[in-house]
């Protein structure tokens, strides 16, 4: 029997979100890369402080692979089919999408006003919906095709004041086993990552007391908080970008070609 393999030479995926220099997006991009994919990434802000998306591809480009920067609001249908026709001219059909991009606004429900219940909820599930009809239409042409769209513990485990977003990414946990179902007589996976405490730039910036904005935390206000978060999870740390693109890669290659509507959970055992 030989060993399953996670390479994923001759394939094409987009990964959206991926701006941000310590963001699960760039990771997952990079990890695909060097994997053997040609990547097309996206994201809403192309330049801007911690996010730089062309330098995500100019990296990309570096293993030897192609690459595309788009700018794209994946919120919006005629942004997203931009998108997938750009990435599909420039790189091949896709074979891998990868939704990434999520924001986290953080209020009680009782604080949260509509326009930022909605702009939570298009951004974090509505862009999985839109982003995964657009390629799913050419990867049931080919009956081949992988779409992962990342969730978070918080869909199982409901974080205080963060309404909004929990519901999303429980959403999202929903809509890809409905996906699955659907898809799958046409030989397209389509799995969900669950990530739990990440060290990203909006994981850190986005905590408890800083609205919705990324505000600078208080180094030691910063090391209080984290040592209350480490206490719930048995593996004792946070979790890096790269780990859960390792998941992603997993879930892309030929070693899940039997999982699918499946949620993996990348939570350090918080939800043991």
């Amino acid at each position: 029997m030989s060993v399953p393999s996670l390479s994923l030479e001759g394939k094409v995926a987009i990964v959206t979100g991926a701006a941000s220099r310590r963001g699960m997006g760039r990771a997952i991009a990079l990890t695909f890369a060097e994997a053997g994919a040609d990547v097309a990434v996206s994201d809403l802000v192309v330049d801007s402080g911690d996010r730089n998306l062309c330098a995500v591809a100019e990296e990309i480009n570096k293993f030897g692979r192609r690459s595309l920067a788009i700018q794209a609001d994946v919120s919006k249908k005629g942004d997203v089919d931009d998108m997938v026709r750009q990435a599909t001219d420039e790189l091949g059909p896709v074979d891998i999408l990868v939704n990434n991009a999520a924001i986290i606004k953080i209020s009680t429900v009782l604080e949260t006003d509509e326009d930022s219940w909605d702009s939570v909820m298009d951004v974090n599930l509505k862009s999985c919906f839109l982003c995964s009809k657009a390629v799913s239409k050419g990867m049931v042409e080919r009956k081949s095709g992988c779409i992962i769209s990342i969730s978070s513990m918080n869909a199982l485990d409901a974080v205080p004041a963060r309404a909004s977003y929990n519901t999303s990414k429980a959403g999202i946990i929903m809509l890809t086993r409905s996906l699955a179902r659907e898809l799958g007589s046409y030989n397209i996976r389509v799995n969900a990552i669950a990530p739990g405490a990440i060290r990203t730039d909006m994981g850190q910036h986005n905590r408890p007391g800083t609205g919705d904005k990324h505000v600078e935390i208080d180094p030691e206000q910063m090391k209080r908080m984290e040592a209350q978060l480490l206490a719930r999870i048995p593996l004792g740390r946070m979790a890096e970008s790269s780990e859960v693109a390792s998941a992603a890669l997993f879930l892309a290659s030929d070693a899940a070609s039997y999982i699918t509507g499946h949620t993996l959970n990348v939570e350090g055992g918080w939800l043991a």
